[in-house]
């Protein structure tokens, strides 16, 4: 079996657990395969799809239409764990989905995507297990598609998948994993506060391999990697900056603090752009 069939079956797989399997699956046979020798079927037809496979339940809505509850209601905390849990449900779509549809990048590339899949699968099992000591399971809460909405705007160009997946999207969760458990470290539970240190460090990693690929691309095509992405938030409406910002940890991934103070300050002009924007519309 090549590595491709391999994937769009993980990729495809309605189940949950059969998801994660297949995905750790696809990384031992990438492990156990020498270098410049998996079969990636270059030639194969990449198959279009609208939406990865996922389980009747969660039921999906959009991100508004989600239910808040009380964080320190156990029903609350529960749809918390619940959300994590479906952020990595949803993030091993997205590995599996970039090293299943962009095979003809270098091998490295679907090595590391491959990888990364089989990371979220752990981190989803782990958290999954967290929900469960409370009583619930994965899908009892509703949920959104945002993750995966971007996966599908970006599936016929590898450079703004890797621009606007892993260096905003996935990039967002180093900023606000640390001030989620400090909350949940003050309800005492020491055991989801190891699960998300496992994610938190193995995030920073992944948000690398983004930021690796995405300059390996622009280098490729002649762009110029700070204002292309710039053009790319601007263009889809997106910032980095919302809250607290960890620049520690997005420099651990790659970003330069030149970067991201450039960043900054565009984020900045965009808000008074739209503010101005509004007061004009007022008057």
């Amino acid at each position: 079996m090549s590595i491709a069939v391999l994937l769009e079956s993980a990729l495809l797989s309605c189940q949950p657990a059969e998801k994660c399997t297949l995905s750790i699956e696809a990384q031992q046979m990438c492990a156990q395969t020498p270098a410049n020798a998996l079969q990636r079927d270059e030639c194969a037809v990449i198959k279009d799809f609208r939406f990865a496979g996922h389980p009747v339940k969660p039921e999906l809505v959009s991100p508004d239409k989600v239910i808040s509850r009380k964080f320190t209601t156990a029903e609350g905390y529960a749809a918390l764990l619940h959300a994590v849990c479906h952020i990595e449900f949803n993030a091993i779509n997205l590995a599996l989905d970039a090293a299943y549809r962009f095979r003809l990048l270098p091998e490295e590339f679907t090595r590391d995507w491959v990888r990364i899949a089989a990371e979220e699968a752990h981190h989803f099992q782990l958290m999954r297990q967290r929900l469960q000591t409370l009583g619930y399971d994965y899908g009892d809460f509703s949920a959104h598609n945002h993750l995966w909405d971007m996966a599908y705007k970006t599936a016929f160009d590898p450079l703004l998948r890797m621009a606007l997946v892993p260096r905003v999207l996935e990039a967002r969760g180093l900023d606000v994993t640390p001030g989620m458990r400090a909350k949940i470290a003050q309800k005492g539970d020491d055991a989801t506060c190891a699960v998300l240190d496992i994610i938190y460090h193995d995030e920073v990693g992944h948000v690398q391999v983004g930021n690796y690929w995405y300059q390996y691309l622009c280098r490729l095509r002649g762009l110029e990697p700070l204002a292309l992405f710039r053009r790319l938030l601007s263009r889809y409406d997106l910032f980095i900056f919302r809250g607290y910002v960890n620049i520690d940890a997005r420099e651990q991934a790659g970003f330069s603090r030149f970067e991201l103070e450039m960043l900054e300050n565009f984020e900045q002009n965009r808000q008074s752009d739209i503010h101005n924007w509004r007061l004009a519309l007022q008057n």
